[in-house]
Order: structure tokens, then C-alpha cells, then sequence
């Protein structure tokens, strides 16, 4: 037995020893497996430090930043926009918005059931935004009195009501197209809103209120604020009302598709009156169509047709290449140039230059044209103005078009002559017969007088400006004399004002089919350019009337418009034919004592 038992005990020594080994590689490779877990859990948690503590850093300071503090935007006044006068055009109300913090609303459901009622809105529309994950939207904007009064009323967590600035327009649709509009975020989309946005709109007024994680306010810091400048313009309400009336009354009698119609001061150029038809609410411009928004007196063009001649006469009397008194073959009433039978609306024999403009032959102006020739014709286009913008301060004018001389056809010196082949705004017509009204001087049109901050300083004004020196003065008196015949005695004389002497021209040009590229029988574009008085002009005055049905002509529809607007405009501006004739006399003095220096 004890050889047995030592006999076992050896062999468990031998068996433990045998073990050792195996036990001790185990504990090795747990010792391995833990330090490996626990190493790659420190790489996990230093990478996750790394990305928390650099790349995330500015996005988790803003979320504390949020979470801690609330930037909330006042109202900023929006700048007047007055009349010369100071007569009130555009002006901002104070009004109310309703706005949710979802992530605050205790229960979209019923907070959404509750304001569909309050405000006349879809619950699933409101719910949607109730249940987004932005931290803050609108449900709806610019709310009446008594919508904001019933939904403080319902006393929702969440739902807030912020002031805000409304745009409104008191005269409704006078003047819309100058003054344009502006959006439920208050910035200008068009016209002057637009063009001036920078200087009305001023600067917000920005609220940051510290909170607790409750979002209980702790205290409030205010940031600074500019509010919106005003503008002063050139435009006289009553001129603008006298416009607007009578372009409506002449484009509904004739049946026409649209009309526009500027009134001018030729020598400051600024812009009294602008109005187009059909015209819009500015208070309501959804509502308007596109075609009713576009402001056609600065940003369409048009082929000017006959009222085109006063500009080939200009050059040719400039360059002394005719005389009021030259006589031209009328050809009897037609002429080939370059293939082409061109006609004139009625047979003329032997006609002066003077009777040319007065009965707008088109054959006599094609021959004046021809004496002027292609380069200099061109540079007396270009010089006023034409092809070029006037720099009017309103947003999408139009350049119009002309071609250079070397793309001209064997037809285009005498196309042009007759207003052909070229495209002109209304615009730079009434700015080109202004240069001739004003003793040959093209000038800047404009429609600002001053901007005007808030605390009365004037931060920016405009004054008439030159642009150059297009004819002499000599030519521009009488080339002034040879238009007033367009009126006494030619195809003008529907734009006679009683007790005043008027100068201009009528124009009636087909308008291209765009279909066939030829001049549509039908469609014609009806106009009237002129100024008054002749002596002294006061006002420069354009009228176009697109595609009337019937008085077709410029003489039967566009000037009797240019007489009304002018007799009323000039009995605003207290201009009798006694003032008129005092002038005269003055003006005589004036260019007596001339002549005796």
C-alpha cells in the first residue's frame, strides 16, 4: 500500500507538472485578449474624444449656444417712398406672424386642430410643420388683428406671435409699376422696392435672450438697429393719376392689347409720371399676371415707325444736308430702293423738308436719309441714345436694338429712315425728343430725387445729368419749329393743346409676325412723341398704344391721349396760355439782347 500511494502521488506530481505549462499559455492569452480589448477601447474612446473635442467642436458650442441662448429679430421700419410733393406711395404697417417651436409642443394634434380654426388653415398642413425636426417655422405670416388675438388666446406652449412689418400700398395701383413690391420677408422684388432694396430695407434689430435648460429667460441683450431710409422721388402724384387715366380710357376705347405712356421734364430729365396699362395692385401682386407686372415703358421695345423721322431730320439739318424749305420729289407717293416698292400713305408730289415730317412721307424721309448716309445716319442713332441704356435708376431696361452699318442690307439705310429695323423702349424715344426740346442736350432720365435716413440726413441725391451734346442749339430750335408743323397742320394735329404751341410726332409701325418674320397687316403699334410748350417746354410726353383694333393710327389714338395728359398736367403745374405768352415775350428779350451782345 505504501508503494501504491507513493507510487500515486508521484504520478500526480508528474501530471501537475505536465499541466503547469498549459494553464500558464491560457492565462497568457487572456492577459493578451484583455489588454487587446482594452486597448482598442481606448482607441475607440480616444478617436470618439477626438472627433467630439476637434471635429465636431463648433457644431456641439453652436447646439449649446442654442440650447442656452435665443436670437430673436424685431421689426426694422421699412423706408416711405414718397412723391415730390411728399405725398405718401409706399408705406410699411406693423403686423404680426405666427410661429412654432415644434420641439416644444406638448401635442402637435391638438395645437394643429386648434390653430386650423384660429386661422383659416389645413390642420394637416400645420401639423406637418408642427412634427418637423427644424427648431423653428412659421405656420403663418403676416396674420390680421383678430387672427393673433385668437391665437394668443389659446395659450399653446410653442406657439408664438412675432412682430413683424407689413408693405402697403395706399393708392392701390397708381404708380405700381415704378414702385414695384415686396415679398412676406419684406425685401423689394421689383421696381423701386427692388432697385432701392438695400437703402429701405435697413437693418434688423436682433434680440438675444440667455435661458435656462427650461428655456426660461434669464436675461436679454439688444444689438444695434438702422432702420430703412426713405426715398423722394421725381414722380407728381396728380400727373401720375392724369396718366394712368387717360392711357386706361385710350387703350379700353381702342381695344388695344396694352399702352404706356411717360411724361418727362426734357431738360432735368426727371421722370413726373410712368404708367402702363393694364396695370396691377401691389398690395395684392399674385393675384396680377406677369404681363400686367412688367413695367413695358422701360423694359419692351418696339419699332418706332414714322415718329423715327424727327432723328434723320435731326442729323441732316445738323450736318446742313437740308433746309426746312428744300423741296423732294414725293415720286407720287412711292419709291423702289434695293428691289422693294415702298409707299406712302397718301401720293405727294414736290413736298419741302418741312411738309416731309408734317405729313410723314416716307419717301421724303427715305431721301433725306440717303443724303445723310449710312456712317453718320448711324452715329446720330447712337448719339441719342439709342442702342444703349439710359440708366434710368429702375430695374430691366431694355437697350433695344440696332444693327451696325456693315449688317446692313441695300435696305436698311432706307428702312431706318422710316423707323424700320431698329427697336426703341418708349423710354428712349420720349429721352431722344427731349434732347431736341431742350436745346440739343441728351440727358440722364431719372426717378429718385433723395434717399433720406432715418434721422433726417440726406445720404443720397440726385441732379439732372448731361450725358452729351447730340445737335446744336440751332438745329434743336428749328427742328422744334418744323415738328410744331406736325401738329398745326400735319398728321399730329389730334395733340393740339388750346392756348399752347406743341411740337412732336406721330408714328403707326407694323409689328413683325413672328411666325412668318413679315409685318403683320393687322397688328401695328400706335404712338405719339412731343413737347410742350415749344418756347419753354415743361413737359416732354410719350404715348404708345400696342395693337389697337380700331383708331389705328397714331394721329387718331396716341395724340389726342398726349393733348389730355398735357392740358391737365400743365393746368396742375398752373400753366395758362397767359404764362405761356409771357414767356414768349421774355424770350424774345432774352434772345434780342443776345443778338445786340
Amino acid at each position: 500500500m505504501p508503494i501504491q500511494r507513493r507510487t500515486r502521488e508521484r504520478s500526480s506530481k508528474e501530471g501537475e507538472i505536465a499541466a503547469a505549462p498549459a494553464k500558464r499559455g491560457r492565462l497568457r492569452r487572456r492577459v493578451i485578449v484583455l489588454f487587446c480589448s482594452l486597448a482598442a477601447a481606448l482607441t475607440v474612446i480616444s478617436g470618439r474624444l477626438f472627433s467630439l473635442q476637434v471635429y465636431q467642436y463648433a457644431d456641439l458650442v453652436e447646439a449649446a449656444k442654442r440650447q442656452s441662448s435665443d436670437r430673436v429679430s424685431s421689426v426694422s421700419r421699412r423706408g416711405t417712398i414718397y412723391d415730390r410733393n411728399g405725398r405718401d406711395l409706399a408705406i410699411s404697417l406693423g403686423t404680426s406672424s405666427i410661429a412654432a417651436r415644434p420641439s416644444q409642443v406638448v401635442d402637435p394634434k391638438r395645437a394643429a386642430a386648434a390653430l386650423s380654426a384660429a386661422l383659416s388653415l389645413p390642420a394637416e398642413k400645420i401639423l406637418e410643420r408642427l412634427q418637423t425636426k427644424k427648431a423653428f417655422v412659421w405656420i403663418k405670416r403676416s396674420v390680421s388683428t383678430e387672427e393673433a388675438q385668437a391665437v394668443t388666446r389659446l395659450m399653446l406652449k410653442g406657439i408664438e406671435s412675432d412682430a413683424e412689418s407689413k408693405r402697403f400700398y395706399p393708392k392701390q395701383q397708381q404708380a405700381a409699376h415704378l414702385l414695384g413690391f415686396v415679398g412676406t420677408d419684406d425685401r423689394g422684388l421689383e421696381g423701386l422696392e427692388l432697385q432701392y432694396d438695400a437703402y429701405l430695407a435697413g437693418k434688423r434689430k436682433w434680440i438675444v435672450q440667455q435661458q435656462d435648460a427650461k428655456r426660461r429667460p434669464i436675461f436679454r441683450e439688444e444689438a444695434g438697429e438702422v432702420q430703412g431710409s426713405d426715398l423722394h422721388l421725381t414722380i407728381d402724384e396728380v400727373i401720375q393719376y392724369i396718366a394712368e387715366r387717360e392711357l386706361e380710357a385710350a387703350v379700353t376705347q381702342s381695344g388695344a392689347l396694352s399702352g404706356s405712356a411717360i411724361v418727362m421734364d426734357p431738360f432735368s430729365g426727371e421722370i413726373l409720371a410712368l404708367a402702363n396699362y393694364p396695370t396691377f395692385d401691389p398690395n395684392a401682386y399674385t393675384e396680377a399676371s406677369a404681363f400686367a407686372r412688367r413695367n413695358r415703358a422701360v423694359a419692351d421695345y418696339y419699332e418706332p415707325g414714322s415718329a423715327f423721322k424727327a432723328i434723320v431730320g435731326a442729323g441732316a439739318l445738323e450736318e446742313r444736308l437740308v433746309r426746312p424749305e428744300d423741296r423732294f420729289d414725293g415720286e407720287g407717293g412711292a419709291i423702289q430702293v434695293g428691289g422693294v416698292t415702298i409707299r406712302d400713305h397718301e401720293r405727294f408730289g414736290v413736298i419741302t423738308f418741312a411738309e416731309i415730317l408734317a405729313h410723314s412721307s416716307n419717301v421724303g424721309a427715305i431721301k433725306v436719309g440717303m443724303r445723310l448716309g449710312k456712317s453718320l445716319y448711324y452715329n446720330y442713332i447712337s448719339g441719342f441714345g439709342f442702342g444703349n441704356l439710359t440708366k434710368i435708376d429702375l430695374p430691366g431696361e431694355t437697350p433695344g436694338m440696332i444693327r451696325r452699318p456693315k449688317e446692313w442690307s441695300a435696305l436698311s439705310l432706307a428702312s431706318l429712315s422710316i423707323g424700320q429695323e431698329i427697336s426703341v423702349s418708349p423710354l428712349q424715344m420720349l429721352v431722344a425728343m427731349s434732347a431736341i426740346a431742350n436745346g440739343g442736350n441728351l440727358v440722364r432720365p431719372y426717378v429718385v430725387q433723395s434717399i433720406v435716413a432715418a434721422d433726417g440726413k440726406v445720404i443720397r441725391e440726385n441732379a439732372p445729368m448731361q450725358v452729351r451734346r447730340v445737335i446744336s442749339e440751332a438745329t434743336s430750335r428749328t427742328l422744334a419749329t418744323v415738328l410744331k408743323g406736325v401738329v398745326t397742320e400735319g398728321t399730329g394735329k389730334a395733340a393740339a393743346v388750346e392756348g399752347f404751341d406743341v411740337a412732336g410726332k406721330t408714328g403707326t409701325s407694323q409689328k413683325l409676325e413672328p411666325t412668318t418674320g413679315r409685318y403683320s397687316r393687322q397688328k401695328v403699334v400706335a404712338s405719339f412723341v412731343g413737347f410742350v410748350p415749344v418756347e419753354q417746354p415743361r413737359l416732354a410726353i410719350i404715348v404708345i398704344i400696342d395693337e389697337p383694333s380700331t383708331l389705328r393710327w397714331g394721329g387718331s389714338i396716341a395724340a389726342p391721349t398726349f393733348r389730355e395728359i398735357a392740358r391737365e398736367s400743365l393746368k396742375h403745374l398752373r400753366m395758362t396760355p397767359d404764362i405761356q405768352e409771357r414767356l414768349r415775350v421774355a424770350e424774345g428779350i432774352r434772345s434780342a439782347a443776345f443778338r445786340l451782345n
